[in-house]
Order: structure tokens, then C-alpha cells, then sequence
């Protein structure tokens, strides 16, 4: 198989390549800078630079002849979200995805991929306290699921035969991700819950986002919205005393929802809420998760060395 990756150097992209490497896939990277792109990737990795991907379309010759395409790019969304910010987080994933479609409907019908795999987020369902979401589940009204609706929507306009829409939670990952920011405090035994430890955490083990995402490249029927996440949701007072038992460590002291809005702003709502996601869909392809459980995700996600702390 021959597949086009966008955002081929952040966490789930790395991996992915790799995995698709160890396939024997074909790999094509659109790439703003081929220099550190080269350098994160290694060679085997034919690189294409793509410098603006919000104002303009891909080059045809990444695209063309692939089978595939998986679309990962976007502004990291753990960050103070101020006007700008705000901007950079929909412009990056709204206007980078119509560009990618653009460079696809451009393309000759008998040279375009079969498959857009074009990431999506939990966050598409907003707050909503224990409630149990699959991919019938409608959308929330707050910042992030406002995204993900146009986010989703210009992915879906791809000219191509399926459309896949990858609803991705929180990843856990020792290399980067939401669990590198909870390491610290819970390596010095002041972890805990945050907020009273109530809203559901939507995780997945990297190898399971990574295992998922080459799932919907090879089965036909995997179109639409897909939620990646573990078919056992958790809370955060769950993820807590989990994540304490790992690294051998009390994991008791609570963390005040305001200590996170004054310390995070608007961006804390996405610790401070939570979706109980199920992967329906991914159940019924008959996708085998590697990680169903949290506390085994974790250990194999943490060195030893950090386990022992």
C-alpha cells in the first residue's frame, strides 16, 4: 500500500509511519520543513514539502497513485487558549483539511486514493458528564466539538470512494501526550484527582490509536465517524489511583478545578470535562484493541525505571 501522511512527525504520525514501514508500506510525508522532517523520519520516507497548508493544496505528486490518505495535521490544542490561539486551533484543522480536499478533487479521478483517513477528536461531544457516547451520539456546543463539526465536515467532502473520520481520546504515550504533563506531579507524590475525579477520561494506548488507524486504511467498510478509544472508559479519579499504583505512589491529594482555570484559563475545561466514549464502531469491524485496560496500558506505556520511580 502507498500512503500520504500529513502531520507525519508529531506522536501519532511517528508512529505510524513506523508501523506502516514495518509493513512494507509505502510512505509519502507532506511536510512544512523536509530537513527536520528527514531527520525525525530517517530515510525510506518520500518526502514532500507542503509550506502553507492553510491557503494553499498539496503538491499533486504527493497524492497521486497513493491508496491512501491520512490526514493527521493540527495546532496542538493543550495550550492557553487565547484569540490567537483559538485561531491557530481551528484555522490549522478547518482550512488545512479544505486545502487537502482541494488537492485531491484536483487530481485526475483515475490518480486519486481510495481512502481519506482524516483525524477527528473526542472533543466532538462536549461535556457530558457519565452519559455513554458511540458515534450516534450528536454533538456538543462548546469550543472544541464547534471545531471538530467543521472539522469533520470539510473532510467529508473528499472526492474519494470512502471517507474515514477517526474520533481520537486522549493518547497515552511515553514520548509526549496528555500523560507526560501528569507525570511530574505524580512522580513526586502529589498527584490525584482533578476537580473531584467524576468526568470520564476517553484513553487509548498509542499502539491501539496506531493498530486502529491501519484498520481503517484496509477495511472497506470503515467509513464515517470512528471512535478511538478504549472500550473501557475510566474516570479521572480511576486514571489517578491507577496511574499512583504504577509508579508506587500516593495518589490521594485533589487538584481544585479553579487552581487549573487560573493556571490553564478556557483550555482546563478539557481536564475538567469529559466524555464516556465507546468504540462501537470498531467493536462491530471486529478491531482486536491491544489495550482494553487501563492499568496495563500504563505499564507498558512507563520505563520500568519510572514505574519504580
Amino acid at each position: 500500500m502507498r500512503v500520504a501522511l500529513t502531520g507525519a512527525t508529531g506522536l501519532i504520525g511517528s508512529a505510524l509511519v513506523r508501523r506502516l514501514r514495518e509493513r512494507g508500506d509505502d510512505v509519502v510525508a507532506l511536510t512544512r520543513d523536509a530537513g527536520r522532517a528527514r531527520s525525525s523520519l530517517g530515510d525510506g520516507v518520500e518526502l514532500h514539502e507542503w509550506s502553507d497548508p492553510e491557503r494553499q493544496p498539496p503538491p499533486a505528486s504527493a497524492l497521486e497513485r497513493a491508496d491512501a490518505v491520512v490526514h493527521l495535521l493540527g495546532e496542538p490544542v493543550a495550550q492557553r487558549w487565547t484569540a490567537d490561539a483559538k485561531r491557530r486551533i481551528r484555522d490549522s484543522r478547518v482550512l488545512g483539511t479544505r486545502s487537502l480536499v482541494a488537492g485531491l478533487a484536483a487530481l485526475p479521478a483515475d490518480l486519486r486514493p481510495a481512502c481519506l483517513v482524516s483525524q477527528s477528536a473526542t472533543g466532538y461531544y462536549g461535556p457530558r458528564g457519565d452519559e455513554q457516547l458511540d458515534e450516534r451520539a450528536p454533538a456538543g456546543a462548546d469550543f472544541l466539538a464547534e471545531v471538530t463539526v467543521a472539522w469533520e465536515r470539510e473532510a467529508a467532502e473528499a472526492p474519494v470512494a470512502r471517507v474515514a473520520i477517526p474520533r481520537t481520546g486522549v493518547v497515552l504515550a511515553a514520548s509526549g501526550g496528555a500523560l507526560a504533563q501528569m507525570l511530574p506531579p505524580f512522580r513526586l507524590g502529589v498527584g490525584g484527582p482533578v476537580a473531584g475525579g467524576r468526568q470520564y477520561v476517553p484513553w487509548i494506548h498509542l499502539a491501539d490509536v496506531v493498530g486502529a488507524i491501519v484498520h481503517l486504511l484496509e477495511d472497506v467498510r470503515a467509513a464515517g465517524p470512528v471512535n478511538l478509544s478504549a472500550p473501557n472508559p475510566v474516570t479521572n479519579a480511576e486514571l489517578s489511583r491507577s496511574l499512583g499504583r504504577v509508579l508506587h505512589r500516593p495518589a490521594v491529594l485533589p487538584v481544585p478545578g479553579t487552581a487549573l482555570r487560573l493556571l490553564y484559563g478556557e483550555m482546563a475545561s478539557i481536564v475538567l470535562t469529559g466524555q464516556r466514549v465507546i468504540p462501537a464502531r470498531l467493536e462491530e469491524w471486529g478491531y482486536g484493541f491491544s489495550y482494553a485496560e487501563l492499568e496495563p496500558a500504563l505499564r507498558d506505556v512507563l520505563a520500568p525505571g519510572e514505574q519504580r520511580g
